[in-house]
């Protein structure tokens, strides 16, 4: 259909007006496009404020690209020296320190288990050694094994490294037996006592007082709990109670742990009886004062 002179001529005039009436600027719907990228980046924002980062995971990562890891020293080629570590400048360098530990106290032993096990948190590295393996029952006198296993794996990682350390000691349910009250009234005091032992020996063997920090848990936190906050970082271990039934999950009834439930058994009491012994991120993440800046 063709346009007559008039038609064009006013199709013309119309589209020129409409050009002149459109405003310079950017396109309309840019601004909900705005509002819609600012929320997303609320919403990231948040969800980084309430997780909980492992520091030991995000060093593993970042060491990822095949940075050599720190190992026992060795001089020219020539054989490693005994008790000798180089620094250990980071929280995954201490673990694949302590793996390598690990699996040779499993060569040394192939039918037994190590003493010792370790495991990531958001406060740091954490080296669990087994409670039976490391003082009498009912006692905070420190056996030899412990005290070897301390002068050989721990003491020498602690003095190559930058990191705050806190020992602490953990028990079971079971209530502290009569005859052992007169010592330790609970397992509040015995807890603390092993955990106390234990800093005054490291400092005895010359591990900087500063860097240690001495602790008891009593029976109120099950070695379960770290697994618990691995599975479900926003569960708080504030909430434990002794034995009080809290529902978590209407649809499949399940129950929030308690101390009681994570000491149902002989292997889980065993596990609680224990010296955890944790490497604490410094905030400078490694930098600045060095282990080997601490003066006696």
């Amino acid at each position: 259909m063709a346009f007559t002179p008039g038609e064009k001529k006013a199709y013309n005039k119309g589209f020129e007006a409409g050009a002149d009436s459109v405003e310079e600027g950017l396109p309309g719907w840019f601004g909900t496009f705005a509002d819609m990228m600012t929320l997303l980046f609320a919403f990231f924002v948040l969800l980084a404020a309430i997780s909980t980062m492992d520091p030991v995971k995000l060093q593993e990562m970042a060491n990822s690209e095949g940075k050599s890891l720190g190992s026992k020293i060795k001089k020219d080629g020539a054989a490693e020296e005994e008790g000798e570590f180089e620094p250990i400048e980071n929280l995954a360098q201490m673990k694949q320190e302590m793996e390598d530990a690990i699996e040779e106290m499993k060569k040394e032993n192939p039918k037994g288990d190590p003493p010792i096990d370790i495991q990531t948190s958001s406060k740091g590295l954490i080296v669990n050694i087994k409670g039976d393996f490391a003082f009498p029952s009912g006692k905070a006198d420190m056996k030899p094994e412990l005290k070897t296993l301390l002068n050989d794996e721990i003491i020498p990682r602690i003095q190559a490294s930058p990191f705050q350390v806190e020992v602490a000691g953990h028990s079971d349910s079971d209530a502290m037996p009569k005859k052992w009250q007169k010592f330790y009234a609970s397992n509040w005091e015995l807890s603390a006592a092993r955990g106390a032992t234990c800093v005054r020996y490291m400092i005895d063997q010359g591990v900087p007082a500063p860097r240690l920090l001495a602790a008891g848990y009593g029976d109120w936190y099950p070695k379960g709990i770290d697994s618990i906050r691995s599975e479900n970082p926003m569960y708080n271990p504030l909430t434990l109670t002794w034995d009080e039934k809290i529902v978590v999950d209407e649809k499949t009834g399940k129950l929030a742990p308690t101390v009681l439930s994570l000491n149902k058994t002989k292997r889980q009491k065993a596990l609680n009886r224990r010296i955890q012994i944790t490497f604490i991120q410094p905030p400078h993440h490694g930098k600045g004062r060095s282990a080997t800046s601490y003066e006696d």
